[in-house]
Protein backbone atom coordinates (compact mmCIF):
# COMPACT_ATOMS: atom_id res chain seq x y z
CA UNK A 1 0.00 0.00 0.00
CA UNK A 2 0.85 3.44 -0.83
CA UNK A 3 1.46 6.03 2.07
CA UNK A 4 1.64 9.54 1.66
CA UNK A 5 3.75 11.75 3.55
CA UNK A 6 3.25 15.61 3.76
CA UNK A 7 4.94 18.78 5.38
CA UNK A 8 5.70 22.28 4.73
CA UNK A 9 2.37 23.71 6.94
CA UNK A 10 2.86 26.37 9.12
CA UNK A 11 1.33 29.74 10.51
CA UNK A 12 1.25 32.72 7.97
CA UNK A 13 -0.14 36.19 7.49
CA UNK A 14 -3.08 36.82 5.34
CA UNK A 15 -1.05 37.69 1.43
CA UNK A 16 1.64 35.48 2.28
CA UNK A 17 3.32 32.41 0.34
CA UNK A 18 3.64 28.37 1.74
CA UNK A 19 5.27 25.65 -0.31
CA UNK A 20 4.15 21.93 0.59
CA UNK A 21 5.67 18.92 -0.48
CA UNK A 22 4.15 15.40 -0.27
CA UNK A 23 6.15 12.30 -0.36
CA UNK A 24 4.68 8.99 -1.89
CA UNK A 25 6.67 5.43 -0.45
CA UNK A 26 6.16 2.36 -1.28
CA UNK A 27 5.82 2.96 -5.25
CA UNK A 28 8.11 0.99 -6.69
CA UNK A 29 9.08 2.38 -10.05
CA UNK A 30 5.36 3.52 -11.38
CA UNK A 31 4.60 6.91 -11.50
CA UNK A 32 1.48 7.69 -10.38
CA UNK A 33 -0.78 10.65 -11.06
CA UNK A 34 -1.25 12.41 -7.78
CA UNK A 35 -3.68 15.35 -6.32
CA UNK A 36 -3.67 17.74 -3.35
CA UNK A 37 -6.43 17.87 -1.28
CA UNK A 38 -7.56 20.38 1.47
CA UNK A 39 -9.95 20.11 4.43
CA UNK A 40 -11.43 23.09 6.39
CA UNK A 41 -12.70 22.01 10.10
CA UNK A 42 -15.78 20.87 9.72
CA UNK A 43 -16.50 20.73 6.05
CA UNK A 44 -15.85 17.77 3.65
CA UNK A 45 -12.15 17.11 1.93
CA UNK A 46 -11.71 18.74 -1.26
CA UNK A 47 -9.81 18.48 -4.42
CA UNK A 48 -7.38 21.36 -4.84
CA UNK A 49 -5.11 20.43 -7.57
CA UNK A 50 -4.01 17.57 -9.83
CA UNK A 51 -0.88 16.25 -11.79
CA UNK A 52 -0.93 13.57 -14.23
CA UNK A 53 1.95 11.08 -14.60
CA UNK A 54 3.51 12.90 -17.61
CA UNK A 55 3.01 16.20 -15.81
CA UNK A 56 0.13 17.93 -17.03
CA UNK A 57 -1.77 20.06 -13.67
CA UNK A 58 -4.77 21.38 -13.26
CA UNK A 59 -6.10 24.01 -10.25
CA UNK A 60 -9.72 24.17 -8.75
CA UNK A 61 -11.00 27.58 -9.89
CA UNK A 62 -11.32 28.85 -5.81
CA UNK A 63 -7.15 28.64 -6.08
CA UNK A 64 -6.56 29.65 -9.52
CA UNK A 65 -3.79 32.10 -10.01
CA UNK A 66 -2.44 31.24 -6.68
CA UNK A 67 -1.39 27.58 -6.27
CA UNK A 68 0.57 25.43 -8.28
CA UNK A 69 1.09 21.85 -8.25
CA UNK A 70 4.95 20.59 -9.60
CA UNK A 71 6.46 17.44 -9.53
CA UNK A 72 10.40 16.78 -8.34
CA UNK A 73 12.09 16.41 -11.22
CA UNK A 74 14.04 12.99 -9.67
CA UNK A 75 11.67 11.90 -6.79
CA UNK A 76 9.17 11.79 -9.46
CA UNK A 77 6.53 10.28 -6.73
CA UNK A 78 7.25 13.88 -4.57
CA UNK A 79 4.75 16.73 -5.66
CA UNK A 80 4.72 19.99 -4.35
CA UNK A 81 2.28 22.93 -3.66
CA UNK A 82 3.23 26.25 -4.17
CA UNK A 83 0.56 28.77 -2.33
CA UNK A 84 0.58 32.55 -2.81
CA UNK A 85 -1.63 35.36 -2.10
CA UNK A 86 -2.65 33.26 0.94
CA UNK A 87 -6.27 34.08 2.25
CA UNK A 88 -7.55 33.41 5.74
CA UNK A 89 -10.42 31.04 4.00
CA UNK A 90 -7.08 28.97 2.81
CA UNK A 91 -6.86 27.69 6.11
CA UNK A 92 -7.18 24.17 6.28
CA UNK A 93 -5.34 20.77 6.74
CA UNK A 94 -3.69 19.75 3.23
CA UNK A 95 -3.58 16.21 1.65
CA UNK A 96 -1.75 14.45 -1.11
CA UNK A 97 -2.67 11.37 -2.44
CA UNK A 98 -1.91 9.09 -5.02
CA UNK A 99 -4.90 8.37 -8.04
CA UNK A 100 -6.41 5.76 -10.13
CA UNK A 101 -5.42 6.06 -13.86
CA UNK A 102 -8.50 8.23 -14.74
CA UNK A 103 -7.81 10.69 -12.06
CA UNK A 104 -11.34 10.00 -10.58
CA UNK A 105 -10.42 8.27 -7.23
CA UNK A 106 -7.45 8.59 -4.65
CA UNK A 107 -6.28 5.13 -4.00
CA UNK A 108 -3.24 5.28 -1.60
CA UNK A 109 -3.06 5.50 2.73
CA UNK A 110 -4.27 9.13 3.27
CA UNK A 111 -1.31 10.57 5.80
CA UNK A 112 -1.24 12.76 8.43
CA UNK A 113 -2.06 16.35 6.05
CA UNK A 114 -0.30 19.35 7.31
CA UNK A 115 -1.72 22.10 9.10
CA UNK A 116 -2.14 25.10 6.69
CA UNK A 117 -3.76 28.37 8.91
CA UNK A 118 -3.73 31.83 7.37
CA UNK A 119 -4.28 34.75 9.92
CA UNK A 120 -5.99 37.61 8.89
Amino acid sequence: QVQLMESGGGLVQAGGSLRLSCAASGTTNRIYPMAWYRQAPGKQRDLVATITNDGRTNVVDFVKGRFTISRDNVMKNTVFLQMNSLKPEDTAVYYCNIMNTFMTIPIGSWGQGTQVTVSS
